[in-house]
């Protein structure tokens, strides 16, 4: 079972904006780069990106970023560009009209479906969930339609054990109803995906039609007819060539083609689009020609202080000025079983969208902002991805298995002229992967958050034990087995025994001990490393944002070397 961590977008998205309009102040430097020529925007028969973005985009792209990215000023295309593989075993290639799936950004279309019942007089903002639903039952039939658009209805948990949970709409009433609160509606901020899908619940209520029917025909329907995509899994369908995700545990997305029913996901995410129809969409949406203008601005308007210049919108984000130079409002998705992460950006004050999709963890979306934002923004020279240099090595010698004195393991393999190192046990993965990023000093706390979950302390803990026993057998025993920090996340892994057999998995908790994210089954935490030419091997880390470790070898043992000592494995195998 895998649930999707709610992706988040806190990126200078301002930057890569100027840089359309005037220029990065230094171009990508790709001497040296390996690996395919990326598949330009020209290339498909689209406008042409400037040249020096589009330099830039293909030093990403050569790194590892796979998507579609389309930026629009005026409603007009300034740019289509689309790089890497739609497909890795067809060698089929992204195109602009690739279609993704936009995970969380589905939010975004919800948060306009309620403003369309409201401007047709259906609902209001200040209505109860429970009065729109009276058989909703529980905290959640407290919260206001206002609330639930802002994350502050309290809602606490998961009413889906995973997406593609068969889960119908009596089910899904009743498993949001069942949800503990955790704080009473309006005192608190708690993102939740149970929240919008309940929010769908209140549209299909108020239209009087179902969800998907009212989204295509009033909320997906662009300016002149033609509708801005569909549903990744079900009807009404997206159509268009499928690009088919790249899990961050090596494994192939989900290609769409579920059964249904889609009540773990409705209203919180399973729309998706080509990046050309979410810009589109995204304009019409922001200037008035899809919802009134007095919708339009509800919807950008700052609503529950996030802090640091940031505010929580209905569907989005919003930046003040002072955060990036220029304010914007943003919204993101990724981390589901589909395998692609999208984000886009809308800047009023430059009538300017930004839309990027990637289908491959190496590079996501999120990660190409986040690293070239800045950097536009303040005019210095654009940064080229930070690859250490192969210096053709011989990397069998590397491969094996070694254990620390400790009693944690790491396996290395080797291909394609990288090393794959995966570490097993708390002392391991500590090594391999030391704390960094926000929640990393408080890794003690989620371990224990997770534990009491896994013990069944609470309501979502006994469902999770109840889920996990019908998959794996009873459960007798869950121990700690590491804990990952990094890209705004918190993973704490778990060795559980279920039936008969340890079964591994990892899961991402809240303070108030909610489920946002977990996979089980799942595979040891991995990091690929190449060689740095000195004997040393570095990771593979293009945005130079992952752990900063390195390894090497001596008298045939692994040498783990971070900011705060080594670690010596000794080889085993």
């Amino acid at each position: 079972m895998r649930k999707s961590l709610p992706a988040i977008a806190a990126l200078a998205l301002t930057a890569t904006l100027a840089a359309c309009s005037a220029g990065p102040a230094g171009t990508a430097d790709t001497a040296g780069s390996t690996g395919p020529q990326p598949r330009r925007a020209a290339d498909a028969g689209a406008p042409r990106c400037d040249q020096r973005l589009d330099t830039a985009f293909g030093a990403w792209a050569r790194a590892g970023f796979s998507g579609s990215i389309t930026i629009m000023k005026g409603g007009k295309v300034e740019c289509l560009a689309a790089y890497g593989t739609a497909d890795d075993a067809t060698a089929r290639p992204n195109t602009p009209e690739t279609v993704f799936s936009i995970g969380s950004v589905t939010k975004a279309f919800t948060a306009a479906a309620v403003f369309a019942l409201v401007e047709e007089g259906k609902l209001s903002l200040d209505d109860r969930a429970g009065r729109i639903l009276p058989e909703l039952g529980g905290a959640a039939a407290k919260a206001t339609v206002r609330q639930l658009l802002l994350h502050t209805g309290g809602l606490n948990g998961s009413h889906a054990d995973d997406d593609y949970e068969p889960l119908d709409r009596d089910a899904a009433v009743a498993a949001i109803g069942a949800l503990e609160p955790a704080f009473k509606p309006g005192r608190g901020y708690l993102y939740s995906n149970a929240g919008y899908t309940l929010l769908a619940l209140v549209v299909e209520k108020a239209s009087g039609r179902s969800f998907r029917s009212y989204l295509a025909s009033r909320i997906l329907r662009l300016p002149g007819g033609r509708v801005a995509g569909g549903f990744w899994d079900g009807e009404p369908a997206v159509t268009g060539p499928r690009a088919v995700g790249r899990l961050d545990n090596g494994t192939t997305g989900h290609p769409g083609g579920f059964a249904g029913p889609y009540w773990a996901v409705e209203g919180n995410g399973g729309l998706a689009m080509t990046m050309r129809d979410l810009a589109t969409w995204t304009h019409a949406l922001f200037t008035g020609r899809l919802l009134s203008r007095e919708s339009a601005e509800a919807i950008g308007r700052p609503g529950h202080d996030l802090g640091e210049g940031r505010a929580e919108t209905p569907g989005w984000v919003a930046f003040e000025k002072s955060v990036f130079g220029e304010p914007f409002v943003t919204a993101a998705g990724g981390g589901g079983e589909v395998g692609h992460n999208t984000t886009v950006a809308w800047i009023p004050g430059q009538d300017r969208v930004v839309a990027i999709s990637a289908n491959r963890p190496e590079v996501s979306a999120e990660d190409l902002l986040r690293a070239v934002g800045p950097a536009l923004l303040t005019g210095g020279p654009l940064p080229t991805p930070t690859t250490a240099p192969r210096d053709g090595a011989d990397l069998a010698a590397i491969v094996g298995s070694y254990e620390l004195e400790t009693g944690g393991s790491f396996d290395v393999s080797a291909a394609a002229g990288k090393v794959t190192v995966s570490a097993t046990g708390p002392d391991a993965v500590t090594a391999l992967f030391p704390p960094r990023g926000p929640g990393a000093g408080d890794t003690r706390g989620h371990d224990e958050r997770v534990l009491a979950l896994l013990a069944g302390q609470t309501q979502e803990g006994r469902k999770e034990r109840a889920s996990l026993t019908a998959a794996f057998g009873p459960v007798s025993g869950v121990t700690l087995a590491g804990t990952v920090t990094g890209g705004g996340e918190v993973r704490t892994y778990v060795t559980i025994t279920a039936g008969t057999r340890p079964v591994l998995g990892w899961y991402t908790v809240n303070e108030q001990g909610g489920v946002q994210a977990a996979e089980v089954p799942t595979k040891p935490p991995r990091l690929t490393f190449v060689a740095s030419g000195d004997g040393r091997y570095l990771p593979d880390d293009p945005t130079g944002t992952g752990p900063q470790v390195s390894l090497s070898l001596r008298d045939r043992n692994l040498v783990v070397s971070r900011a705060d000592g080594t670690s010596t494995a000794r080889r085993t195998g």
